[in-house]
C-alpha cells in the first residue's frame, strides 16, 4: 500500500499511548513472533487471555469462483454474491472456518471434489468480533477427513460500503453536473471478507475466477484480463489469476476511459473518469518504464499478462498494490502538462514505483503474516526511490528520499517505545497500527543501508535469490537474510560476520543508533562507541547493533563509494587506528547519510566541520550536509552540544543550493519558529533567519525557470516560504503581487509555485482575494489543486477567514469530498495561533458534528486526532486553556477514548518543557552574538578566531 495511506494514521501514533516494546529473539517465523512479542500470549501452561483472531488451520483454499451483481450505475449499493470455495482438509474436522464482514443472508452447501458428489446443507453461526462464518453439516454425522477435497458454496448479500474500505461506493460529478456512480475495491489488509467470505489472510493464497454483474452502459475490470469468449454484455468474466492472496484482489465496475501503451510485450493501462484522458499520458509511459527498470534490477519477470492503474474519485488509501490493477487517488496519477506541478509529477512517478515495486515484494512473495509487513512495504519505499532514480537519474529523488522518509524514520525512531520492524499483531485493528513510519520510512532505509553496505551487486542478486526462491508462496524476514548471505558466497564477497545475524539486530529490536566519535588528533585514529538514541539524553540502555561503517576526510573528500570499509559487530566500540586523519581535517562518518543512524563529534571536529561548510560546503555530500544540520539539531535541543554548535553550523546556508539540505534546514527553522513565534525577543530570531535565506532567495526568486534541475522548484518553494516566515519585504510583496495578479487579471500562477504563492499570499489578504481562492477550491475538479488549495487556505491569519474555512468541513452543501473533510483543520491549526484558537473554538462549537464525519476504513475518529494533533502546538497558557476548556467538553463522549486527556498532556507538558529548555540559549545568541555581534559576518569572525585558538591549542601538543 502506498505510503500516503499511512499519513494520519502516523501522526496519531506518534499521540496514543506507547506499544510495549519486545525482547529481542533469535529466530522469528510467525509461531515464534506470536509467541515472543505479543503481550497477550502466554506460556503453553495457561490459556491465551483473548481469542486467537487468526483462522483455524484445518482447511485451506486452493480455488476461488467468485460471481458478484451490482446495480451501482444507478447509484445502489446492495448487491449480491455467490462464491465457491475449492478447499483441502488438512486435519480432521467438523466445521469450516472462514471470514464475513458485513454480509448477510448466508446460504451454504458443500460436496466432495469427487465426480456426482451431492450436496450437504451447512449451517452457519457468526461470531461479529473475530469475523469468523462457522459452517457445520446440519446431519452432525458428517465430517471432513484429512486430505480430501471439497466444494464449498456461499450465497449471500451486501452492501457498497461509503467510507472507502472494501468493495465500495464512490462517486464523481460528470460533464453535465450529473453524479456518476462506480464500484472499487480496497481490501488491504483485511477487507477481501467484505466483498466474499473468505480465508482472509495473506498466507493463504488461492487462484480465482471472477464474474461481474453489472450494467450493459458500464465496463468492468479487474486483476486479469477479460476472458472474451466467456463475456456478454453486462456480463464480464475475468482469466483465472494465478496464485495469489486475498487482500489482492480488486475490481472496478464503472464508465472508465483508458489509454493503453506496451513495453517489452507487457500490455499497460491507465483508467480513469471521462474527461480526463489527456491527463493519463505521463502515468502510462511512466509505469512501463518503472516497471521495466524494475523487472530488470530484479531479473524476474512480472509475472502476469497485463497491468493495468486506475485513478479513483475517492480513495481514502492513495494508492493499493493490487496484482495487475493498482489504484490509486486521482492525484496520484493523473497529470496535467500544462497546469500540474512537478511534485505532482514526481508524487505518480514515485508511487507507481511503490505500487510496482508490490509487485514483486507483497504480491509475487507474500508476508507470512502481518508482522512482516515491512518486509514488502520496506522494499515498496526502497524501490520507489531507487526504480525512479534508475528511470529517471537526473531527478537525483534520494535527496528527498533522505528529506523524507529517512528524516521521518530518525525522529520516529527516537522514542523510547518504539517498536520493532518484525512485531506481531493480531486483530484488523492491531494491523492497522503497523502502517506506520516503521514498516514504510524506517524499513527502507534499513534496507538502503545495507544495500550501500554489502555493496548493490550482492544485495541485487540477494532479492533475485529471495524472489526466485519464495515465488507464489509467502515468506518471513528468516528467508531475505538466507537470501542475501547465499548472494554474498555467490557473489564471492567478504561479510564481516553472519547475515543471518547481521541484518536482525535492525529488525527485531526498536530504536536507532547513536554513534559518538572521538578522535585522536595526535595520530590521526578515531574511535566509534554506540548506544541508542533518544531525544532523552539521560535514557539508559544496553541495545547494541551491527553497524556498517565508512567515512571521508577534507583531506581526500570523495564520497562516491558507500560500502562499509568497518563494522561495529554488536560491540560497544570500535577503534578506527588505520584512518591517518590530519589533525587539521574534518572528519564526516556515514558517506551520502546512507547509515541509518546518528552521530555526534568532539567539539573540535564539529569546528572543523563547520568551518569546512562555511569555507567550501560543496566539498561535502549534500545528504551529510543535510544530515549534520538533523543531527545538531535533535543533539541541541536534547541537551548533547550547546545551541550555538547549531546556530553557527546554519550560517553557511547562504552558500547553500541543495534540496535536501534547505529542507532539513527548514525543519529546524520553521520548529523553532513555532515555539518562538509568540517571544518578545522574536524579531531577532527573525533577523538571524532573513540572514541566512536571503542571498538564496534573491538567488532563485519567485519565477518559475524552464530547464532547471529538477529538484531546484523544490528549492525554491522552500526558499520562499522561509523568506516570507522571516519577513523579508520583497518576499511578502512578491508573492502577494502574483495572488492579486491571478485575482484581478487573471495571470496565472506558475503551477510549480503555486503552493508558497497561495500560501504566504493568503497570509496577509482581504475578503475578497480570500473568497476567491475559496471558491476555486469548490469549484476544482483537479485532484492534486484541491490538496494544495486546502493547505493554502489554512494559512490564512484572519479569524474570520479561517472560521469560513474550517466549519465548510461540516457543512453539507460544501463541495468537498468525503476524504477531504477531515484535513481541513491540521491545515489551519499548524499554521499559528491564528489558525490553533480558531480551529479550537470551532470544535467547541461543532465537536458533535465533527466527531460524526467519515473517517474512511481503518480510520481514527477526526475530532480526536485532530485535538491530539492541535495540542502538539500549544505552547503558552493561554492556548493551553483555550484547548483545556475543548477536552473537557468532549471528554467521555462517544468519540474520544479514554486516553485523550493524558494524549493532549503529554503533548503540552513536552512543549513547556522544550521552552523552558532551549528559549533562552537560542534566543539570547541570536541576540546576543548574532544580531548584536554584527551578523553574518559574525560566521567570519567565528572561524578565524577558532582556527586561531586551534592552531595554539595544537602547538601545545
Amino acid at each position: 500500500m502506498s505510503r500516503v495511506n499511512r499519513l494520519r494514521l502516523c501522526a496519531l501514533i506518534l499521540f496514543l499511548a506507547a506499544t510495549v516494546e519486545a525482547a529481542v529473539f533469535p529466530f522469528p517465523p510467525a509461531e515464534e513472533l506470536r509467541s515472543l512479542e505479543n503481550p497477550n500470549q502466554r506460556d503453553s501452561a495457561s490459556p491465551r487471555a483473548e481469542e486467537n483472531y487468526r483462522l483455524p488451520n484445518e482447511t485451506v483454499p486452493i480455488h476461488y469462483s467468485i460471481e458478484l451483481t451490482t446495480s451501482v450505475h444507478n447509484g445502489e449499493t446492495p448487491f449480491s454474491g455467490k462464491v465457491i470455495i475449492t478447499l483441502e482438509v488438512v486435519e480432521d474436522t467438523d466445521h469450516i472456518v472462514v471470514h464475513a464482514r458485513q454480509l448477510r443472508e448466508f446460504t451454504a452447501s458443500i460436496k466432495s471434489v469427487d465426480a456426482g458428489a451431492t450436496d450437504i446443507t451447512l449451517k452457519d453461526s457468526y461470531e461479529e468480533e473475530r469475523e469468523f462464518l462457522t459452517l457445520s453439516p446440519t446431519d452432525t454425522s458428517i465430517s471432513f477427513a484429512a486430505g480430501t477435497q471439497w466444494l464449498l458454496t456461499i450465497e449471500y448479500k451486501g452492501d457498497l460500503r461509503t467510507d472507502n474500505g472494501g468493495f465500495y461506493l464512490s462517486t464523481f460529478t460528470g460533464d453535465n453536473g450529473e453524479t456518476r456512480y462506480l464500484a472499487t475495491t480496497q481490501f488491504e489488509s483485511t477487507d477481501a471478507r467484505h466483498a466474499f467470505p473468505c480465508y482472509d489472510e495473506p498466507a493463504k493464497r488461492a487462484t480465482f475466477d471472477i464474474t461481474l454483474n453489472h450494467d450493459p452502459s458500464y465496463n468492468a475490470i479487474s486483476n486479469m484480463p477479460k476472458n472474451e469468449t466467456k463475456s456478454t454484455d453486462g456480463v464480464t468474466v475475468f482469466e483465472t489469476t494465478v496464485n495469489m492472496p486475498t487482500y489482492l484482489i480488486a475490481f472496478i465496475v464503472s464508465d472508465f476511459v483508458s489509454t493503453e501503451g506496451e513495453l517489452n510485450g507487457l500490455p499497460q493501462r491507465v483508467f480513469s473518469r471521462k474527461g480526463t484522458e489527456h491527463e493519463q499520458e505521463w502515468a502510462l509511459t511512466s509505469g512501463m518504464l518503472l516497471e521495466k527498470r524494475l523487472s530488470g534490477y530484479f531479473d524476474v519477470p512480472f509475472a502476469l499478462p497485463k497491468l493495468d492503474q486506475a485513478a479513483l474519485p475517492d480513495f481514502a488509501a492513495g494508492a493499493m498494490e493490487n496484482w495487475g490493477l493498482a489504484t490509486y487517488r486521482e492525484e496520484y496519477l493523473l497529470y496535467n502538462s500544462e497546469t500540474s506541478t512537478v511534485n505532482t509529477q514526481t508524487n505518480i512517478a514515485t508511487i507507481e514505483a511503490h505500487e510496482d515495486a508490490h509487485m514483486w515484494f507483497g504480491d509475487l512473495v507474500a508476508i507470512e503474516w502481518w508482522g512482516y509487513l515491512w518486509l514488502k512495504e520496506g522494499f515498496a519505499t526502497l524501490f520507489e526511490n531507487l526504480a525512479t532514480d534508475l528511470a529517471y537519474p537526473e531527478w537525483d529523488i534520494f535527496q528527498t528520499f533522505h528529506a523524507g522518509s529517512y528524516q521521518s524514520a530518525l525522529n520516529y525512531d527516537a522514542s523510547p517505545t518504539a517498536r520493532p520492524m518484525s512485531h506481531y499483531v493480531e486483530k484488523p485493528s492491531e494491523i492497522s497500527l503497523l502502517y506506520d513510519s516503521v514498516s514504510y520510512a524506517k524499513a527502507g532505509s534499513v534496507l538502503d543501508m545495507w544495500r550501500h553496505a554489502l555493496t548493490n551487486k550482492v544485495f541485487q542478486r540477494g532479492l533475485h535469490n529471495y524472489l526466485t526462491a519464495n515465488q507464489f508462496s509467502a515468506a518471513n524476514e528468516n528467508d531475505l537474510f538466507e537470501a542475501i548471505a547465499i548472494a554474498a558466497k555467490e557473489e564471492n564477497y567478504p561479510v564481516h560476520d553472519k547475515i543471518v545475524d547481521m541484518l536482525p539486530s535492525w529488525t527485531r529490536q526498536g530504536g536507532v543508533p547513536l554513534l559518538t566519535v572521538e578522535r585522536n588528533y595526535n595520530d590521526g585514529s578515531f574511535t566509534v562507541k554506540q548506544h541508542r538514541y533518544t531525544n532523552d539524553k539521560d535514557d539508559q540502555n544496553e541495545k547494541k547493533w551491527y553497524i556498517p561503517l565508512n567515512y571521508a576526510v577534507q583531506t581526500n573528500p570523495d564520497f562516491r563509494d558507500t560500502e562499509a570499509t568497518h563494522y561495529l559487530l554488536n560491540e560497544e566500540s570500535i577503534a578506527v587506528s588505520d584512518a591517518k586523519v590530519s589533525n587539521e581535517a574534518w572528519l564526516i562518518l556515514n558517506k551520502q547519510s546512507t547509515g541509518y543512524y546518528r552521530i555526534n563529534y568532539d567539539d573540535r571536529n564539529w569546528q572543523l566541520i563547520i568551518d569546512g561548510l562555511i569555507d567550501r560546503p560543496h566539498k561535502i555530500h549534500p545528504r551529510n550536509r543535510a544530515q549534520l544540520i538533523s543531527d545538531l539539531y535533535r543533539f541541541a535541543t536534547s541537551g548533547r552540544v550547546p545551541h550555538s554548535t547549531l546556530l553557527t553550523l546554519l550560517t553557511y546556508l547562504p552558500k547553500e543550493d541543495q534540496y535536501a539540505p534547505w529542507s532539513t534546514a527548514n525543519t529546524a527553522i520553521t520548529l523553532f519558529n513555532r515555539y518562538l513565534s509568540g517571544d518578545k525577543d522574536y524579531d531577532n530570531f527573525r533577523f538571524y533567519v532573513s540572514e541566512l535565506v536571503s542571498e538564496q532567495y534573491d538567488k532563485f526568486g519567485v519565477n518559475d525557470v524552464h530547464g532547471e534541475q529538477h529538484l531546484a522548484k523544490f528549492t525554491r518553494n522552500l526558499i520562499i516560504n522561509l523568506a516570507c516566515l522571516a519577513g523579508l519585504d520583497s518576499c511578502l510583496k512578491e508573492t502577494s503581487a502574483k495572488l492579486e495578479a491571478l485575482v484581478n487579471e487573471g495571470k496565472t500562477i506558475e503551477p510549480n509555485l503555486q503552493s508558497p504563492v497561495y500560501c504566504n499570499g493568503l497570509k496577509q489578504t482581504d475578503d475578497s482575494v480570500y473568497n476567491f481562492v475559496y471558491e476555486k477550491l469548490m469549484d476544482s475538479t483537479d485532484q492534486a489543486e484541491r490538496r494544495l488549495l486546502i493547505s493554502s487556505l489554512g494559512c490564512s491569519q484572519n479569524s474570520n477567514q479561517v472560521n469560513k474555512f474550517v466549519s465548510s468541513s461540516i457543512d453539507a452543501e460544501s463541495k468537498l469530498r468525503v476524504q477531504e473533510r477531515i484535513t481541513l483543520l491540521s491545515s489551519a491549526y499548524s499554521r499559528g495561533e491564528v489558525g490553533l484558537l480558531t480551529s479550537i473554538e470551532f470544535l467547541n462549537e461543532h465537536w458533535q458534528e465533527y466527531g460524526q464525519l467519515n473517517t474512511g476504513f481503518g480510520g481514527v475518529n477526526p475530532l480526536y486526532s485532530d485535538i491530539v494533533g492541535m495540542s502538539a502546538y500549544v505552547v503558552n497558557e493561554n492556548q493551553k486553556t483555550k484547548l483545556q476548556e475543548l477536552v473537557d467538553k468532549v471528554k467521555g463522549s462517544e468519540y474520544v477514548p479514554t486516553t485523550l486527556q493524558d494524549s493532549v498532556d503529554a503533548n503540552t507538558n513536552a512543549n513547556f518543557q522544550w521552552l523552558e529548555t532551549n528559549r533562552d540559549p537560542l534566543i539570547n545568541w541570536v541576540t546576543e552574538k548574532y544580531r548584536t555581534g554584527g551578523g553574518a559576518s559574525l560566521t567570519t569572525s567565528f572561524a578565524t578566531i577558532s582556527m586561531a585558538i586551534f592552531l595554539i591549542v595544537t602547538r601545545l601538543f
